[in-house]
This record gives structure tokens, C-alpha cells and sequence, in this order.
């Protein structure tokens, strides 16, 4: 099962928060991070968004999931910010990159992707007279929130498949099968797109 989103039912007060405020949130949230240069406010940001997580009774097995991947890519990026800028500047860009992350898959796991389609398009149609399409926008927005949840599945699967092979330090038994599959997987997306018409004028 990939580690990052997609939706998980639930009736807590943040799976109720209609898609569009969520959506808002998540954008005023990412401002913040990069507005922010400090480890304390960063902190505080991690932790309203780990917040949201017990406020959305995530289950600990998605939790889980994202830890394990989350976890590695923070340490090397750290270590990595650590060797070239200091240890300040190595928090500080852990801080952002984690509370950007896991705010991100907080929205996707408590948001239908038709409840956040129907928020931009509704959002954009006052535009349209300006000639932005709010259905294609909405369908961009559906199209992206699903792809990082193929990505993520077939990282997976790619990954133990891997370990299944006892090949866990060839780089290439991970990137040969996961880029033929992610290429396989463009070519089925875009022939479904053209049968319906989409991209035609």
C-alpha cells in the first residue's frame, strides 16, 4: 500500500471541513513554511499539523506508513543541509520539508478527490469569463492528487520486489522497473484521457 494518501473514511471534525476551506488552509499552511526561517516556528507548524493527525484519528497503520517513508528521506536530507550549510539551516529545512509533507498527506487522506475537484472548479468558475476552464482545472487537480498515490504504490511494489530479489543496493533493480511502470502507466492514463475527449477543442 503506497505511504502517501489517498482518501481514508472517517467522521472526524476534519474529515466534515468542506474541501475547498482544507484547501485554503493547506496553501495559507505552505506560506507560512517558507515565510518562516526560524526552528521554533517551524516546530510549532510540525506540530499543529501532527495535531491534525489525532484530530482526524488517522489510523496508526497509515501513520506508520508515512513515518517509514518520511524518516530516511529527512535523514539524508538533513545530513546532506548539515555537511553544506550547518546544523541551523539542516533543522530548518527538515522542519519545512516535513511539515509540507505530512501536511499534504493529512489533506489527501481526510479529502475525497471528487469533494476537491468540485472546490476548484466551483472555486473557478466566477473566471471563466476570462477564459479559465474550471473543469479542466478541476480535472488537473484529480489528475495530480491520484498520480502521487500511483507513484507512491508502485515505488512500493517496485521496492519489494527489489528486496524479494535480494538486490537492495542495485540501483538499477529499482529504476529500470519502476520508470518502465511509470511509462507503462502515462501511455494507459493518456489513451483513457483521448478516448474521452479530453485535450480536443
Amino acid at each position: 500500500m503506497n505511504p502517501l494518501g489517498l482518501y481514508e473514511p472517517g467522521t472526524s471534525p476534519l474529515h466534515r471541513v468542506p474541501a475547498g476551506v482544507k484547501f485554503l488552509a493547506l496553501l495559507a499552511l505552505a506560506v507560512l513554511i517558507f515565510v518562516f526561517a526560524a526552528p521554533t516556528p517551524l516546530g510549532v507548524l510540525a506540530g499543529a499539523v501532527l495535531l491534525g493527525y489525532l484530530v482526524a484519528r488517522v489510523s496508526p497503520g497509515r501513520c506508520w506508513r508515512l513515518a517509514r517513508f518520511l524518516v530516511p528521506l529527512l535523514a539524508v536530507i538533513f545530513a546532506l543541509q548539515w555537511w553544506l550549510l550547518g546544523l541551523d539551516q539542516a533543522i530548518v529545512v527538515a522542519l519545512r520539508l516535513f511539515a509540507a509533507l505530512a501536511a499534504a498527506n493529512l489533506f489527501t487522506l481526510t479529502t475525497r478527490v471528487d469533494d476537491m475537484v468540485g472546490a476548484v472548479e466551483r472555486g473557478l468558475r466566477p473566471l471563466r469569463r476570462f477564459g479559465v476552464r474550471p473543469e479542466r482545472a478541476g480535472l488537473l487537480v484529480g489528475l495530480t492528487m491520484q498520480a502521487i498515490a500511483v507513484l507512491s504504490t508502485i515505488a512500493a511494489e517496485t521496492r519489494e520486489a527489489q528486496r524479494a530479489r535480494d538486490a537492495d543496493r542495485s540501483v538499477s533493480a529499482f529504476a529500470i522497473p519502476f520508470l518502465v511502470r511509470t511509462l507503462r502507466h502515462a501511455d494507459e492514463l493518456g489513451e483513457a484521457l483521448a478516448a474521452r475527449g479530453v485535450g480536443d477543442d
